[in-house]
């Protein structure tokens, strides 16, 4: 749409109640805040850049979530659904990030209510205040906010509550924070987070070595899978490395975690070690990638014999691992630059908001595993007023993050809009601006929000779809 900036400011106020949420992200975060909104009487408009709604979770649908569906639904968008017939999945039932999409994410999308609302193929490169940049402050609260995509269109809205994720922000390969020297001449051997090594991957990996690196639940949820790779497919070998030099404590041993899925990532892994299913190589800080052998492409088994390493990582101790395979799982960070002519305060060890990040930060000491402390509105709160960052992506580089935490947070963001905003009625009571109740259950800030895959038995507690 063009704006017209003239026309536009001469009638600012009654143009101001009519416009709307505007909701990046049609994630299971981004339409639980959109049905939320347009059951308190706001209208949302919601802008996806994919094609459907899930779009970010179909690179990693092969992989089983900890926590179980009865988690992983968004109350206000169930009552949603179950008034258009939808069919409740079974509540202890743990679903795939395919069965998350197929029989969650789709239908909510599709439903009458929030259809309408909707725009995919929208991607947000910018936004700003209207008319205003980030250096004037006069009337910036009473202004709305410009949401400029890629295509060149320009949207208004009163409020902004981004829920675009991570996913396309992954931690490097390098030990401090910059990419190895190397790493993106060995791009084509290096697999971020994740990858389905029991199913389309599967050729990459089975009968060769693969290197994880990373120590959290992702890097986990890739070594079950390659122990089991290793079961059917003799010859393939695994090798774990980890940059503290200690046990790691982000997979305590299932003590205190309420998922059994979740704990036992904590049992398994170092049972796997134990039995020389995994080479644990501790203390391994990746400084260089240096290709080495034939440099054929390493994802056809056909053009190169399996024992030929691909890649070399080269540790600043001076230690070197060969490998054909690399995993990357070493987290996510939060990307912020759509937002550069906001008032953002972000933590500069996080990159999330302030107030959430005396919460989760890593350095603190342990978090238990009942999750952090409560928070809402006052800790997602940024200068910016009505600009809000919410899901994983709220957590910066902290993302042991699940979605009922996301939900929790969409719930006081939009309670928060339609109790202060120009515009929508609260019809549910509001009195604290903080969450109550029981909290989701998170982990230690780590590196991921998923559990197996779901066809992987290595652990023995593995569910098989």
């Amino acid at each position: 749409m063009t704006i017209d900036y003239v026309k536009h400011h001469a009638d600012r106020s009654s143009a101001d109640r009519r416009l709307p949420v505007a909701v990046i992200g049609a994630g299971p975060v981004g339409l639980a805040a959109a049905a939320r909104l347009v059951e308190l009487g706001a209208v949302p408009l919601v802008l996806e850049a994919g094609t459907t709604a899930g779009t970010t979770i179909r690179n990693w649908q092969h992989v089983r979530l900890f926590s179980a569906w009865h988690r992983n639904v968004d109350p206000v968008a169930a009552r949603l659904l179950d008034a258009g017939g939808w069919r409740t999945p079974a509540p202890g039932d743990r679903p795939t990030g395919a069965e998350l999409i197929e029989d969650y994410l789709l239908p909510l999308a599709r439903s009458p209510q929030l259809a309408p609302w909707i725009r995919y193929g929208c991607q947000v490169i910018g936004i700003g205040r209207l008319g205003l940049d980030r250096t004037r402050g006069a009337g910036r609260a009473t202004t709305p906010f410009v949401l400029r995509l890629a295509d060149g269109t320009e949207h208004l809205a009163r409020a902004v509550i981004d829920t675009t994720g991570t996913w396309d922000t992954p931690n490097r390969l390098g030990g401090d924070g910059l990419p190895a020297i190397g790493e993106p001449a060995a791009a084509d051997r290096l697999d971020f987070s994740l990858p389905d090594v029991l199913g389309t991957d599967r050729d990459a990996h089975a009968g060769r070595h693969t290197v994880v690196v990373g120590a959290g639940h992702s890097a986990a949820n890739t070594l079950l899978a390659l122990v089991e790779l290793a079961r059917r497919h003799p010859g393939t070998r695994v090798t774990w490395a980890v940059r503290r030099a200690g046990t790691d404590p982000v997979l305590p041993r299932g003590v205190g975690d309420v998922l059994p899925a979740r704990a036992a990532a904590g049992t398994d892994l170092p049972r796997f070690i134990a039995a020389g299913l995994i080479t644990l190589a501790r203390g391994f800080v990746t400084h260089r990638v240096e290709t080495v052998g034939d440099r054929r492409p390493a994802h056809d088994p056909r053009v190169r014999p399996a024992h030929d390493p691909q890649v070399r990582l080269v540790a600043r101790d001076g230690r070197t691992i060969d490998a054909d395979r690399v995993v990357v799982a070493t987290g996510f960070r939060a990307e912020h630059r759509i937002a550069a002519e906001l008032r953002l305060d972000l933590d500069p060890v996080l990159g999330t908001s302030r107030g959430l990040a005396t919460l989760i930060d890593p350095e603190r000491p342990r978090l238990p595993w009942s999750g952090p402390p409560p928070h809402g509105v006052a800790e997602l709160s940024h200068p910016e007023p009505d600009y809000f960052v919410a899901g994983v992506k709220s957590y910066g580089r902290a993302s042991a993050f699940l979605l009922a935490t996301g939900y929790r947070q969409v719930e006081a963001i939009t309670l928060h809009l339609a109790r202060h905003g120009r515009g929508g009625t609260v019809h549910r009571r509001w009195s604290t601006g903080r969450w109550t109740g029981p909290l989701p259950i998170t982990g230690h800030p780590a590196d991921s929000i998923t559990g197996h895959r779901a066809d992987s038995r290595a652990s023995g507690s593995v569910s098989r779809r």
